[in-house]
Formats: C-alpha cells, structure tokens, sequence
C-alpha cells in the first residue's frame, strides 16, 4: 500500500514479524533525538525538581493517551468507516512520541532565538525541526533520516504549510531598539509561524503524492491572519488524536506538576476554571460519583485538587475519565481521501473545560515571571552560543559537524540543527565553556 511506503525504498525481510506501525516505533524510541528530550524543558527548567514532567515523560504521556483515544474511538464507534483508518498502536504512539522532537533547548523560548538567529536563512519551527530529524538527520537510513512510513509522516505533519507561506513578512524578527546598548530580543516580533520549513519541501512534496490536486491544495491552505503568521486549517486524522493527546497532557497532566509544586493558588484556578467551563465536569462527578462531593460539586473539586498527593491524583484520574471517552469523529467532507476527511475531537462542553485548564497553566505558570525569566535567559544564550559557532566555525564547532558545514548546500541551516539539537544542559555548558572566565578545560569533549 502506497502509505506504508517509506522514502528510501526500504521493505522488511520476510522473517521479520513487526508491522510497519511496530517499526516506526522502535526507530522513534530508539532515536539519539528521543532521548535528548529527556535533558530538554517542558515547562520547569531540569534541575528545580526530580518529580515534574521533561520533554521525555511529557512525551510517553502523550503517547499513552493518544493509544488510549484510538482505544477510545474504536470502542465508541466500532462501525464507523474512520475505524479501518485508524494507524493502530504502535503507529500511533510513534506519531505521539515524535511531536516535540523538534523543539530545541529551552522549549518554545529556545524556539523563537533560533528563529531569530535563522532569520534570513528560512527561520526556525519546532514542529517543522520534527519533520526534517525524521525525514534527513536521524541514522537510520543513508539519506532519509529515520526512514518512517508515509503513512507516520503524514501523522507527524501537523502543519502541512511551508515557513514561507505562512509568514508574515511584517513580522520581521529583530532586537528591541533603544535597549541602553545591551541587546535584548524581541520575542514577539521573533515567534514562528507554525509550519514545516522550505527545506523539506521536497520531504512533503514525496508525502503527499498520493493526494489528488485538490485534497493537496486543499490540505495546505493556509489562512492568513491580520498582524499575525498564516495559520494552517488542516490536519490528518492520525494526527488530530496525537494534537489532541498532547492538548489533554498539556492541560491535565502539567496542571498535576503545578499543583504538587504548589506554583498555582486556589483564586488564580477560581479566576481561570470557572464553573460555568467545568459544567460538564461537574455534571460527570455528579452523576458517576453521586454524594462524594457533597452540596457543591465545584467546591468539592476544587478541594481535592488542593489536597494532598493522593486525593490530588485520584482527582486528576477522574478529569481523564470524563475527558478521554468523550471523544468524537468529526467528518469533513471536503476531502476525497479518508485520512484528512475525519479527524478526532471533544465535544464542546469537555473542550471548554480542556481550554480553561491549558488557559490557566499558560497564564499562571508559564507566562509567570519566574518561568519568563528563565526562558529568555535561555533564549539569549542560544543566540550568544549560535552567533559565535556561526562567527567562525572552523575553530567553534566539533570537527564532525564542521565537515558537514564544509559540504553542505545550506551551511547554516547545519549550525542551527547542531543548536537545536543541544540538551538545556549541554547548550549551558557550551555557553560556559564560550564566556564564562573560570569554565573550560582542553580536555572537554565537545
């Protein structure tokens, strides 16, 4: 079948049992780029606990709860024509374990320098770094990166729009002006459009060769947004389940790590979490668990989640137990092909709950100040580290990586990979060993 081709040409022996599902999960579990998220932010910085979620443990998650959807939809609606369509659960988790490969050191913050730092040269996205560590730099095969199937990639690509058509060209990174001559960035002008960059146009264009004219066309429309990047309208139906197992982890999950390192307080949660957006939670509580709430259900919830650990995580496993089997289908009948014409969904009421949940934890944690503070430490030690490899690479970067820069088409998109492929500990002792006086030694392995 044309969706299990993979790029290289690549087929298995005839004695080897895996499904191409249970193939591409082990070239994702057993990738160098899989395990560098587990030294890469999630939302705390490593090193302030040993409880909370990294990149690594935020990603198996999401993996677990993608499976658990697909479990879901199969059960929900066992006749349904999209059933037949679904990747199964090898597929599926390698989908899931894939979303944040991409990302680089110190998170979406890291994200936008290099976006910055790659400003002339095609800018910088996490999801569209994803697509091009499997697709060119992992080792699994001579010149197709870890090789996946189509059918993987096509679940990989979350936004099927090129860096260059979605962005927006007023929205020019650059450094505040007037900063008393220290540089400082402007993260909002820096922020990229989320997309796959134009160096793996040829990557999507392999992809989506299936497609007829118009289901491709109208895979990638892109809408435009006034003062704001292109945002893309579509997304496979394999990935919509692994979008939303990330949502529900982002939420649900990163809400358990901020209430066990008590960063949120009760009002904030009162202010965000309302209970006209937890109706059809509490309407859940009510009914399967009739008198454990006592007169005011909402009241009830909100004590539990403040509680100690264990009533804290029995909470947290009730959320997920209202929030997983109410998933839908929804059908787009735009499309010819079946794998973009359905995608996976919550109904309103579970959505409005999930939103306010990821509103309150972008608000209260990440947007807080001892986060921010952090993060745009680290954007500007990605930039320091990336102009200073890229001011004379011969004698900065390693020499393997120099003899690919020496080769390449596209030299600096080299440097930017080496960056972005950099642990949060990594990227700070290559700052260290750069400008710090007493750090550094010649026996160093770079």
């Amino acid at each position: 079948m044309v969706w299990l081709e993979r790029r290289s040409g690549w087929e298995k022996s005839p004695e080897d049992a895996r499904s191409p599902g249970d193939v591409d999960y082990g070239r994702v579990i057993h990738s160098a780029s899989f395990r560098r998220l587990q030294g890469k932010t999630q939302i705390l910085n490593l090193g302030d606990s040993d409880f909370y979620r990294t990149r690594l443990t935020h990603s198996l998650e999401v993996a677990q709860i993608a499976a658990g959807l697909e479990a879901q939809l199969r059960y929900n609606f066992p006749k349904h024509q999209a059933i037949d369509l679904l990747p199964g659960r090898s597929m599926m988790q390698a989908i899931a374990c894939t979303h944040d490969l991409g990302h680089p050191p110190f998170g979406h913050g890291g994200e936008v320098a290099l976006n910055y730092c790659m400003r002339e040269n095609g800018g910088f996205e996490g999801n569209g770094q994803t697509l091009r560590i499997l697709s060119k730099l992992e080792k699994f095969s001579e010149s197709s990166g870890a090789d996946l199937s189509r059918e993987s990639l096509l679940g990989v690509l979350k936004y099927p729009v090129s860096y260059s058509t979605a962005v927006n060209s007023k929205l020019a990174p650059r450094m505040i002006k007037n900063a008393s001559g220290i540089p400082l960035l402007d993260r909002s002008s820096a922020k990229p459009p989320k997309c796959y960059m134009d160096s793996e146009a040829d990557v999507v264009s392999w992809l989506l060769a299936p497609l007829s004219d118009h289901d491709r066309n109208l895979f990638q429309t892109c809408d435009p947004k006034p003062g704001e990047h292109g945002k893309a309208r579509h997304k496979s139906f394999a990935c919509s389940i692994m979008d939303l197992a990330d949502d529900i982890s982002f939420g649900i999950h990163d809400l358990e790590d901020a209430l066990a390192l008590q960063l949120v307080n009760k009002t904030a949660f009162l202010h965000w979490v309302t209970p006209e957006k937890c109706e059809g939670l509490l309407d859940y509580l009510n009914s399967k668990y009739s008198g454990s709430y006592g007169n005011d259900v909402y009241e009830g919830l909100v004590e539990r989640l403040f509680s100690d650990g264990g009533k804290r995580k029995h909470q947290i496993n009730r959320i997920l137990g209202f929030v997983i089997p109410s998933v839908q289908i929804y059908d787009n009948e735009s499309f010819d092909e079946p794998r973009l014409r359905f995608r996976a969904q919550l109904p309103e009421h579970v959505s409005r709950f999930v939103e306010a949940i990821k509103d309150f934890i972008r608000e209260e944690v990440v947007f807080s100040p001892g986060v921010q503070h952090l993060e745009f430490k680290g954007q500007m030690m990605v930039i320091a580290v990336f102009e200073v490899l890229k001011s004379d690479p011969k004698s900065f970067l390693p020499r393997d990586i120099y003899s690919k820069f020496n080769c390449s088409l596209d030299p600096l998109r080299e440097i930017c990979d080496y960056v972005a492929g950099m642990t949060d500990s990594y990227l700070l002792k290559t700052y260290d060993r750069l400008f710090s006086p007493r750090m550094g030694s010649v026996f160093d392995k770079l």
